[in-house]
């Protein structure tokens, strides 16, 4: 069957489905913002300080049950029905967020919210890649990183002053209208789009209810097999070593399962470039979780600094994603990738200034995590751009929630990582300064082995990229 010929993503034939999903990016744009902006003031009220990283963490491995569930229900069913649950589901956690007593329950909160959000990401994707020819995804991926750019300009510093007047819960529960009105809008669009079928029109039997319900059961594997993992990581006492060995035995047999064959092998195709997704968000958002931290706990300055340096990451991320779109198709993907992977690493290295003396003017910092997100924004998309060029129509949804699991195991690890790097240097110095340059280490690390690594094994033509 020939692609559709349609020429630009404002097309009469997809332009619901675009503002559809331009909607519903804002809305996690503004969500993501503000609650990395105000997390420092949120562990200071509920005195939940060691559990800091897992506020970003229980997110995304909730997350991990979202993607399966949308990857396999796209697949089956079409997008609307994933998105819908995912959209109650995000809801949910939001409202509970919002009155939550203690950091426990925040967390559990978040969660939920990740089981929701998870699914955002796997239909779009499977949506673009089932929508749109293969010619205009980086031009689709950079109009949806425009999607951050009003949040990215405003939302740090709407939120700082939200919490700042009426509290940090009204953050949480400003968001639940956003989520109804922005979460609506592009359900029709989703709901033109037929689930994925066989030669003969069939729907594909391999995709039918048990696989679904196999599928499900390994992301709940993983999911707990990852939180023991981390909770063997934060644990101080005797504890930590079973829980390790534990989270490793429940969550890595499913886990292979989930992803291409040969994607913890780092094997060339599109294993490396799955793979390289995890690296990426390890190597940001590791990173991301604690710059609000970096200004408030060290450098004493107020949430509505640290949310320049988070706009400004997230304005230059969108400029990356259009430089990506322009490249698209005259420079190779590998060079791409390895290039923004470098950018990451160099940028987070150039950020852990902020733990010098005050002397270090706080320009340096916040221009170097704006370099981070220039670099996380070409490589981000071309990513996926790559897997979808690789992957069979029928198989989009799988391949999406591949690259999404990926993207957000990288992104808990390295958020619960730095978590208990920060949680060390606070207890023993009484300042998290010692814990988040362990961890703006690990993360710079991080960011050039996947440059080194993995980068160099995807392919090498110019068309996978564009």
């Amino acid at each position: 069957m020939s692609e559709p010929t349609i020429a630009s993503a404002w097309d009469r034939r997809v332009r619901a489905l675009t503002i559809g999903l331009v909607a519903i990016i804002t809305l996690v744009a503004f969500e993501a913002l503000a609650v990395v902006t105000v997390l420092p003031e949120v562990v200071t009220d509920l005195h939940g300080f060691g559990l800091y990283g897992w506020v970003t963490s229980a997110f995304f491995l909730g997350t991990t049950i979202g993607i399966v569930l949308a990857g396999s229900g796209v697949d089956r069913t079409g997008p609307a029905r994933p998105f819908l649950v995912g959209l109650v589901c995000f809801a949910v956690g939001l409202a509970v967020a919002a009155v939550a007593p203690t950091m426990p329950v925040l967390v559990a909160a978040r969660a939920l919210q990740g089981v929701g959000g998870g699914t955002i990401p796997a239909v779009a994707y499977a949506a673009i890649g089932r929508a749109y020819p293969n010619a205009l995804h980086p031009r689709v991926f950079a109009v949806l990183s425009t999607a951050w750019v009003v949040p990215g300009l405003g939302g740090p510093a709407l939120s700082s002053l939200i919490a700042a007047h009426l509290g940090w819960r009204w953050v949480f529960g400003g968001l639940l209208p956003l989520t109804i009105a922005f979460g609506l809008i592009p359900l029709r669009a989703l709901r033109a789009l037929p689930a994925a079928a066989d030669p003969a029109g069939d729907t594909d039997p391999d995709a039918g209810p048990a696989r679904g319900g196999a599928l499900m059961l390994a992301a709940v594997r993983v999911t707990v097999g990852a939180g023991l993992v981390l909770a063997g990581l934060t644990s101080r006492s005797l504890l930590g070593l079973p829980l390790l060995g534990a989270g490793l035995v429940c969550g890595f047999g499913p886990l292979r399962r989930l992803l291409p064959a040969g994607t913890l092998r780092m094997r060339p195709g599109i294993p490396a470039a799955v793979a390289s997704r995890g690296l990426l968000t390890w190597a940001f958002f590791g990173t991301d979780s604690f710059v609000p931290l970096s200004f408030t706990a060290v450098r004493h300055e107020s949430t509505m600094v640290a949310g320049i340096a988070v706009s400004s990451a997230t304005l230059c991320w969108a400029a990356g994603s259009w430089t990506q779109a322009r490249l698209a198709g005259q420079v190779r993907t590998r060079s791409i990738v390895a290039g923004g992977l470098v950018l990451v690493a160099v940028g987070t290295g150039g950020f852990a200034t902020v733990l010098l003396p005050a002397w270090l003017p706080l320009a340096v910092p916040v221009a170097c995590w704006g370099l981070a997100g220039y670099g996380i924004g070409l490589a981000y998309s071309t990513i996926v751009t790559l897997v979808l060029a690789l992957t069979p129509q029928d198989r989009q949804g799988e391949a999406s929630m591949a690259v999404s699991l990926t993207d957000n195991l990288g992104t808990a690890f390295g958020a619960g990582l730095g978590g208990v790097a920060v949680a060390a240097g606070q207890a023993t110095a009484a300042t998290p300064a010692s814990g988040l340059a362990a961890t703006f280490a690990l993360t710079t690390v991080i960011g050039l082995a996947g440059a080194l690594l993995v980068a160099r094994r995807l392919p090498e033509d110019r068309r996978a990229g564009g």
